[in-house]
């Protein structure tokens, strides 16, 4: 190995370039390559003042930078968001007789998306292709990444498109955008196809391509879609993560479907995927309202023995199923434990409680809450006590 190459091994880049430096001094060659390995290191961590201080050294040795010494500053500065300076450097290495290629453009457009200076790099791009440079996959996939963020998406397919006629093969992440941004417009169908346009050309969607599509047809309400995605995903041995299955019982519980929710739940923690607190509570919301209490306490003592700390809104959630079937006195037992529990009660809890008391014959126990507990009137407040009101000033019907 040359002295060089374990100079570059050494932890930190600017040891590693001090130490070179004093090798220098005894006669050892300079090497480009080291200079340009020891600027991208130092790019890499977003250290720019130190990257020119060693770009600033390559020329005290006489070493003439290539165009991709000039690229890693570039790409440097535009990453961090300073889009003079990398301007700046393409003038400079213009001047000195070095012309820039597609990767010079390639961090400049990226840069500009990022800034979110959408036409300045619309303008770029189409100048990279006047002066005959083809644009390569990552332009492409900056430029439909740019519109995909936008909005654009009948622009990103346009690019997609053009990509295709320049004979410039989109790559995993190029679809993924694409597939990305298809899903937030809601286009599932073109999403979908391609997918199938990928496996066609050979290349393999992965967890990001499938997640994505799951989530895009959960958010759309297509539940048929999302499990034949899943379908998908298990031919292909790709495992569900947490997105995927949060998604799937997200869309489950918001069409009723709790059964199915559950089921997805167990089938998560038998994958040594862990839920996290909104889909527990979700889920034991979901049976609550449906008027299974007893699976809400069910999947409360699961969450509890798998390290979850319920919270408020967990706790609310079962007070309100209790509530509903009119259970009064076990809502007043889980009301006085989640007291023992230290947990802040907020309006919702008495709000829960009041409309329980209001709909099953103790609305005098609304002077309790409000004395004890000092609940704040809102409209929910007035809407319990003028229903229970009205029941109660009903003629009795005659014996």
């Amino acid at each position: 190995m040359t002295i060089s190459r374990r100079a570059l091994k050494l932890n930190s880049p600017m040891v590693a370039f001090d130490f070179y430096k004093e090798i220098l001094e005894y006669g050892y060659p300079p090497s480009l390559y080291f200079f340009n390995v020891l600027m991208s290191k130092l790019c890499k961590e977003g250290k720019m003042v130190e990257a020119r201080s060693v770009s600033t050294e390559m020329w005290k040795r006489n070493l003439r930078p290539s165009v991709v010494s000039f690229n890693i500053l570039i790409n440097g500065y535009c990453r961090l968001g300073d889009m003079d300076a990398g301007y700046r450097l393409t003038r400079e290495m213009e001047e000195r007789g070095i012309l820039p290629d597609v990767y010079t453009y390639s961090a400049l457009i990226n840069g500009l998306y990022k800034n979110l200076w959408m036409r300045d790099a619309n303008e770029l791009f189409n100048e990279v292709c006047v002066k005959g440079l083809v644009p390569n996959v990552v332009i492409f996939t900056t430029l439909i990444n740019g519109h995909c963020k936008d909005g654009s998406i009948v622009l990103a397919m346009d690019a997609y498109q053009l990509m295709l006629t320049q004979g410039v093969e989109p790559d995993l992440i190029t679809y993924n955008t694409l597939v990305n941004g298809l899903c937030k417009s809601g286009d599932l169908g073109e999403a979908r196809k391609l997918i199938h346009v990928m496996i066609e050309k050979g290349l393999k969607p992965n967890k990001i391509t499938y997640t994505t599509v799951i989530g895009g047809c959960c958010a759309e309400g297509d539940l048929d879609g999302a499990f034949e995605i899943k379908k998908m995903m298990s031919d292909n041995d790709i495992e569900l993560d947490d997105v995927a299955y949060t998604a799937l019982i997200t869309g489950l519980c918001l069409q009723g479907r709790i059964v199915d929710a559950e089921r997805i739940l167990t089938e998560m923690l038998n994958s040594d995927v862990k839920p996290d607190d909104p889909i527990y509570t979700m889920v034991i919301d979901g049976f609550c309202k449906k008027g299974d209490v007893k699976m809400g306490f069910k999947l409360l003592r699961q969450m509890q023995s798998n390290g979850h700390a319920p919270n408020l809104i967990t706790y609310n959630a079962l007070l309100n199923g209790l509530c509903r079937q009119g259970q009064m006195t076990n809502a007043e037992m889980l009301l006085q434990a989640m007291l023992n529990l230290g947990l802040n009660l907020d309006d919702i809890t008495y709000n829960i409680l009041l409309d329980g008391h209001c709909k099953y014959g103790n609305p005098d126990d609304y002077d309790m809450l409000h004395g004890e507990m000092g609940l704040v009137h809102n409209y929910a407040t007035y809407t319990s006590l003028i229903g229970s009101l009205s029941r109660s000033s009903k003629p009795q019907a005659r014996k």
